[in-house]
């Protein structure tokens, strides 16, 4: 195996490794920055041995013996730092082994580590911004330099965020252990937030020239897939998995051959992913048997199943989707839902049914800087063929979308709406 391909495949375990390394460590140093410090200097030490001696059969455990030993020696050392100090009684057997609190932290069963780092992490305490970046950085394995990219902010401004997000925890006293119970039940949703926004990003680019970021996507789903299994009985995460699931399972239909998007009603069906599809009903189906009454998340699963499970756009129950997104409009509140009810009541009952209840959102403040708004007016007008109006709609569209994708693909409908128009 050459150096190079060495190489790839230690970034490859770091990759996969990563979150459950510092996880660990976590529990051991109570310290996020510590931690993460500490996962760093063992894959240094990776790279500069494993050419030579090559990968160990088993990689993860390799690399959790040499964090956890480096964990032990910084506590050995910190500790004796501590008695010279004279805050700590003098303990000779420190010299020879770990403390007996040492031990008993290195054996504790680690089935919590992943838990405890995403909860840490995605900490309401945080704005959204930090825990999306801190997220990425711990459990999705991205440097700050993907990160950045990911998101078009300049590294710079993702290593700030980093480094005041764990300063925050630090200043904060953000204890390191599992919440249960009610606690838990608090701290999960600022997790699936978290989740949600990172699949969001890559599913449907806000800025720049990709219409979507696949690799954002799959951080998105793996980390969803970690917390159904750390917390299986609660709906809402499985929910959220099964709508990223079936969401994902459109990726190959979404963007042509030059990269220009593909809108749901257009798409080849027989290109979506059935084995993603299987997935997200079988997810779905679990959130259903645990939810009563129907959260967010799973609302929204299954108003994607109801896509999935159409093999043509004439066959989706329209009908459906509506009574879906009553239920969710009640639950958030929120105008983008009500602007997505609109769509789906204008494909159930006809133009002139969505076009009212779009109108109603015009004021809305919320919206007036959503492209989607003035996008989604202009579609309506032009199927009731009052296309002079729908060109102005879409054109403003345009001029407010930032992602350049979405830009062309609005500009070109706003075209044919002058084509259509001059007719």
């Amino acid at each position: 195996m050459t150096e190079a391909t060495t190489r790839e495949a230690i970034e490859a375990v770091w990759r996969i490794e990563s979150a459950r390394l510092i996880g660990g460590l976590v529990r051991l140093v109570r310290d996020v920055g510590l931690a993460e410090d500490l996962a760093q200097e063992t894959l240094v030490t990776a790279l500069e041995r494993w050419p030579e001696t090559g990968i160990p059969d088993n990689p993860g455990a390799w690399l959790m013996a040499t964090a956890r030993n480096r964990a032990i020696d910084h506590l050995r050392r910190h500790r004796m730092l501590e008695r010279k100090q004279g805050a700590l009684e003098a303990d000779a057997s420190v010299g020879a082994s770990p403390a007996p609190e040492m031990e008993t932290l290195i054996e504790e069963n680690v089935g919590d580590d992943l838990l405890r780092l995403v909860l840490v992490a995605c900490h309401p305490v945080l704005s959204t911004e930090a825990r999306v970046a801190l997220t990425l950085r711990l459990l999705g394995g991205l440097t700050t330099e993907e990160i950045a990219r990911a998101f078009l902010v300049a590294e710079p401004t993702i290593a700030q965020r980093i480094v005041r997000a764990k300063r925050t925890l630090a200043e904060a006293h953000v204890p390191f252990e599992v919440p249960r119970g009610e606690e838990l039940a608090v701290r999960l949703p600022s997790a699936l937030e978290v989740v949600y926004l990172v699949f969001n990003e890559g599913y449907s680019a806000t800025r720049g020239d990709d219409w979507m970021r696949t690799e954002l996507c799959d951080d998105a789903l793996r980390l969803g897939r970690i917390l159904a299994e750390l917390v299986p009985g609660e709906a809402e995460v499985h929910g959220l998995v099964a709508l990223m699931e079936l969401q994902a399972s459109r990726a190959r239909a979404r963007v042509g051959p030059s990269g220009e998007p593909i809108l749901l009603l257009d798409q080849d069906r027989s290109r979506w992913d059935r084995l993603l599809i299987h997935r997200g009903l079988a997810a779905l189906a679990r959130a259903e048997a645990l939810a009563r009454p129907l959260g967010p998340y799973v609302l929204q699963a299954a108003i994607a199943a109801c896509h999935a499970r159409a093999r043509t756009g004439e066959a989706t129950d329209w009908p459906r989707i509506v009574a879906l997104y009553d239920a969710l409009v009640e639950l958030t509140r929120s105008p983008v839902v009500e602007l997505n009810r609109a769509v789906a009541v204008g494909m159930a009952y006809g133009p002139s049914e969505g076009l009212e209840l779009v109108d109603a959102l015009v004021e809305e403040p919320a919206l007036r800087a959503y492209h989607l708004l003035p996008s989604v007016r202009g579609d309506l007008l032009m199927k009731l063929g009052r296309f002079d109006e729908a060109r102005v709609e879409l054109e403003r569209a345009a001029s407010m979308a930032q992602n350049a994708r979405e830009r062309e693909l609005l500009q070109a409908r706003a075209r044919l709406c002058r084509r259509q128009g001059m007719a």
